[in-house]
Parts: structure tokens; C-alpha cells; sequence
């Protein structure tokens, strides 16, 4: 079979330090905020001339956490609670012959930071330091197509799980000023369930804790509603 070996054109730093809490697709989360640094090779201004009339932009990435786990023909996918089995190729699942995944991010400008030539980006689901293979503008007449079916992901994943904070924790998000969304990017990220879909299932508290930017964040878990417990720096 034919190969092909592709440069990496940047990396995205993203405010998800882990796979868990990720949301499942693109823009369901438009608090998440993050930069695609762009490689020395690929620094020239001229590079991007014209990007800032595109609002969106497809991103071809690479799976790095789990490109060397292989991968399955059949896989479960989170959005049928892991109890059923589907194609890979009908998913997006990360396990797929060649690790390759295509995210839609919203381009909110072009910065220049200590030499190094970025993108502002929100609405993202990438983890921090993923590799990007190539940049292409997001086209919306042909792009997007309202009358395409979307099998069993026909509709955006919804939940009723409800979030509190205690008082620490409400305390911390409002003294902090680097990221002014930080209790509503916390809110959202949680509603979504990004619990395993076994432990969906558990009665009684369970507990969590998840790394987003620079900050640990801790809660709790019982029934359907979540209680952050505590978010402390992670230089602390």
C-alpha cells in the first residue's frame, strides 16, 4: 500500500490538558479558547494572507495521544453510552487506521508573540499540543448542508445535569482575570458529562478533578447535578 509522510505545520495550545473533558465535537463550547502556533518553517506573514476574511476554519490534525494504540474496525461510541458497535468509518472515533481527525474552529485573529506567528481560536475540542497537518477555510455554501442526515449524531448532545459552585470556587473565578469566561467555560465543559459512560450509571457522589489552562478544578457528582468543589492554580 502507498505511504505518504506529511510535515506538521503547527501546534494547538489548547486550555484541555487531558482527553477527559473534552467536548465530543467542535463549537459546542465556544468559551474554548486557544492559539495554533505555527512551526519556524511556516512563520511568513504571507502565509496567512486573506485567512481574517474566513470566521471559520477546518483543522487537520493528528490523534498523538493514541496514534501508536492501533486501531479497531468496530468501536463504541460515547454518543450510544458505549453500548453499541459501529464502523469506524462510520465515527469519529480516535482508533482509525491512519489517526487523522478535521475540527471547524472559529478564527478570532492573527497574533505575533515573541517571534512566533499564531492563531487566536475558539469553539475548539483539540488537546493541548496537538499537532495540525494543514489549515483549509471554512466555505458555508458548500460546507454546510442543512438537509444532510446525521445518523445517529443527528442532533447536538444534550444533558440535564445542572452546575453549583461553592463559594471558594465562585471566589476564585471572579479574582481571577486572565480568563474572564472561566465559570462559564467550567459550566458548559460540565454539563456536557464528560464522565465515562460506566460510571453514568453509579449511584450515590462520586467524585472528579480535570486540568483546564492552568488551573485544577475539582467536583462532585450525584444524580444529575455537579458541585465544584475547589479550583486552585496549578503554580500553586
Amino acid at each position: 500500500m502507498a505511504s505518504f509522510q506529511f510535515n506538521v505545520v503547527g501546534y494547538v495550545k489548547s486550555p484541555y490538558k487531558q482527553k477527559f473533558a473534552i467536548p465530543r465535537q467542535p463549537g459546542l463550547i465556544p468559551e474554548a479558547t486557544g492559539h495554533l502556533v505555527l512551526e519556524d518553517n511556516y512563520s511568513d506573514d504571507a502565509i496567512l494572507r486573506g485567512i481574517d476574511s474566513f470566521s471559520h476554519l477546518w483543522l487537520v490534525f493528528v490523534f498523538h495521544e493514541t496514534a501508536d494504540k492501533g486501531w479497531s474496525p468496530m468501536v463504541r461510541p460515547p454518543r450510544l453510552g458505549g453500548n453499541a458497535r459501529k464502523g469506524v468509518f462510520a465515527t469519529r472515533a480516535t482508533f482509525r487506521p491512519n489517526p487523522v481527525g478535521l475540527s471547524v474552529v472559529k478564527l478570532e485573529g492573527i497574533e505575533r508573540k515573541n517571534g512566533k506567528l499564531m492563531l487566536k481560536l475558539s469553539g475548539i475540542d483539540l488537546l493541548d499540543g496537538t499537532p495540525v497537518l494543514d489549515i483549509k477555510p471554512y466555505l458555508p455554501y458548500s460546507d454546510a448542508l442543512p438537509n444532510a442526515a446525521g445518523g445517529f449524531a443527528d442532533a447536538a448532545p444534550h444533558t440535564a445535569m445542572t452546575v453549583s459552585f461553592s463559594d471558594n470556587a465562585s471566589a476564585f473565578c471572579q479574582q481571577q482575570r486572565q480568563y474572564p469566561d472561566l465559570a462559564v467555560f467550567i459550566e458548559k465543559v460540565l454539563k456536557q458529562d464528560p464522565r465515562p459512560s460506566y460510571k453514568k450509571q453509579r449511584d450515590g457522589e462520586q467524585s472528579y478533578g480535570m486540568t483546564l489552562y492552568n488551573y485544577n478544578i475539582k467536583w462532585t457528582v450525584n444524580g444529575e447535578h455537579n458541585h465544584v468543589t475547589e479550583i486552585h492554580s496549578l503554580s500553586e
